[in-house]
């Protein structure tokens, strides 16, 4: 069985971009200075924690929707008392990518 450590590096083969990253290629492609872009990245992160916080949707064309998932309750087990426990119903924060964005994945992942 694969980590989460492991899993995440078998399906990126190793790389991943960083918020720092994010704010660096924003700032050269755009000519800003990075403070500007890095304060911009945090209220737009802060504006979706708060929507999904308050149980409204993020839609954002071309790319993707922040949702509120809502889980139903369930019976799950706690192995270390051998008993039955209750999990209650519960929202959680989800990521759904629009389709064009699912495409353009598929398609530069096939081409490598």
């Amino acid at each position: 069985m694969h980590t989460q450590k492991n899993y995440y590096k078998i399906i990126n083969k190793g790389k991943k971009m960083t918020k720092a990253d994010i704010v660096a290629k924003i700032s050269e492609k755009l000519g800003l200075e990075k403070g500007d872009v890095q304060a911009t990245v945090e209220t737009f992160m802060e504006e979706v924690k708060t929507s999904l916080e308050t149980g409204d949707n993020v839609y954002l064309r071309g790319f993707g929707s922040f949702i509120v998932k809502t889980r139903a309750e369930k019976t799950g087990r706690n192995i270390s008392k051998n008993t039955t426990i209750k999990i209650p119903a519960h929202n959680i924060p989800a990521f759904k990518p629009a389709k064009v964005f699912v495409e353009g994945v598929k398609t530069n992942n096939e081409a490598k």
